[in-house]
């Protein structure tokens, strides 16, 4: 089905370039780590830093309830599809939820340097980001695997979307009182491209002898001078057949500035005493107009009733089973195709925000380590997500930081850590909000989660 390389071109968007942008959250307790000031504006360093280009902040990080060792099995020692006839359906559909969500987000600093100065401390930044977001209902993977089966599989709530933009950010902190510092960031957004696709509707019911179908789909792309790619067919009964053409991919389009928004980052953090410190922030709070917006679409609701195909045990026979399930996958492509609809002349979208609230205790009796416990939120509409992160933290040097952390999350449950070396004239940090486990021969995780962040700075005084 070649109308279902619109949402694939959705998945290409987002992992050409590996993704709302991923920042460490093991880092968000850590003195030292120059990086905090992404998770909250309000946090300084005590140190200028200067970022080595293109290396000083690099993350990427894949969040799913869904992994790779849901897909793929092992089959008398061989790594087998979940639609292998040796996987059975109870064992497959044991790890799929009912709605199965996928996001993919990356960061990479062009350049960076952060100083004093102006009363505060002060960052500028220029940034690639790119996020990608999936919500793929466990239906259609339960149609896949069971085949047709007299039943109803409800196959709405499929969602795509990706969106890639560079961000050019200027911040500034600093101390309003004893306990109490504020920040903020501004942000220039130059949006690259953006993709939704989504089906609001999906209904299909098989019966013995027939079948009924009911979809709502659109797609909106926001890439510079796109071109649907094309394809017509017959269809209609036999006889009565009429061409008929219909949306089958992205044909071609120029990747440039598309888009202009802007963004800010609020932070504060108040010490309540020796031992407590209370902290909050909100990201990414902005939107990006977009100039074009090409859409596909069913135009509203798309119902193929049919009792056409009857099963016939002989090969030969018109109405053969390998001749049936052709049609019926052509109907089932049918539900899908999109009408090209052309460009409607530009949108205006929200980034998805996040929202940050620690909490930090420091023991008396050893300052050099702190616990914390970290509520991060993003919103995002379908790909929303919440993660609780509890962590220990310890500086014990000037020149050394270090977090190990535990999270509860939409996605499951995660380790967490960060090694942050920061001497005078160079400095290094490499860490993970997601610790690897096993790995399929593929080199994906088998959880479906995975983020790592890793840095080269330059700091002085």
């Amino acid at each position: 089905m070649k109308n279902y390389r619109i949402f694939l071109a959705v998945a290409a968007l987002g992992m050409a370039s590996a993704a709302t942008a991923q920042n460490l959250k093991s880092g968000y307790f850590t003195d030292g780590y120059q990086y905090r000031h992404d998770l909250n504006p309000a946090f300084a360093n005590e140190q200028n830093y200067v970022a080595v280009p293109a290396l000083g902040n690099l993350n990427v990080g894949l969040n799913s309830n869904i992994g790779v060792d849901n897909i793929l099995f092992n089959v008398d020692g061989r790594t087998a599809l979940f639609l292998n006839p040796n996987v059975s359906a109870d064992e497959f559909l044991s790890g799929i939820n009912d709605k199965n969500k996928i996001s993919e987000d990356l960061k990479v600093q062009i350049l960076g340097a952060g100083f004093k100065g102006f009363g505060g401390y002060n960052t500028i930044e220029i940034n690639a980001r790119q996020s990608l977001g999936i919500q793929l209902p466990g239906s259609i993977l339960r149609l896949a695997k069971e085949g047709v089966q007299n039943q109803t599989y409800d196959i709405s709530d499929l969602n795509a979307s990706a969106v890639g933009y560079a961000e050019i950010a200027l911040g500034h902190s600093r101390q309003i009182t004893d306990k109490l510092r504020v920040g903020a960031k501004l942000k220039v957004l130059l949006g690259i491209a953006n993709i939704d696709a989504e089906v609001t509707k999906g209904q299909i019911t098989l019966g013995e002898n027939s079948w009924t179908g009911v979809t709502n789909a659109n797609l909106q792309a926001s890439i510079k001078d796109l071109t649907f790619e094309m394809e017509k067919k017959m269809r209609g009964p036999e006889g009565e057949e009429t061409e008929h053409e219909y949306v089958s991919g992205i044909d071609d389009s120029s990747w440039g500035v598309n888009g202009f928004g802007f963004a800010v980052d609020l932070g504060a953090e108040y010490e309540y005493d020796n031992n407590w410190k209370f902290s909050a922030a909100l990201l990414d709070l902005g939107f990006i107009g977009w100039k074009t917006n090409f859409m596909a679409s069913t135009n509203g609701d798309r119902t193929i009733d049919t009792d056409t195909y009857i099963f016939n045990i002989d090969d030969d026979e018109a109405h053969s089973f390998e001749n049936e399930m052709d049609r019926f996958t052509e109907g089932l492509a049918a539900l899908y195709e999109l009408q090209d609809n052309g460009d409607q002349g530009g949108r205006t979208k929200a980034l998805a925000a996040t929202m940050n609230l620690g909490v930090e205790y420091t023991p008396d009796f050893y300052n050099k380590m702190s616990f914390g416990l970290l509520n991060s939120t993003r919103f995002a509409g379908k790909y929303s997500w919440t993660d609780f992160r509890l962590s220990a933290n310890v500086a014990p040097c000037k020149i050394f930081s270090a977090s190990a952390n535990f999270s509860v999350n939409t996605y499951g449950t995660s380790m967490g850590w960060l090694l942050n070396f920061h001497p005078n004239g160079c400095s290094l940090f490499l860490g993970m909000d997601h610790t690897l486990g096993k790995l399929a021969k593929q080199g994906l995780p088998l959880s479906g989660k995975a983020n790592i962040s890793m840095g080269i700075n330059i700091p002085f005084k």
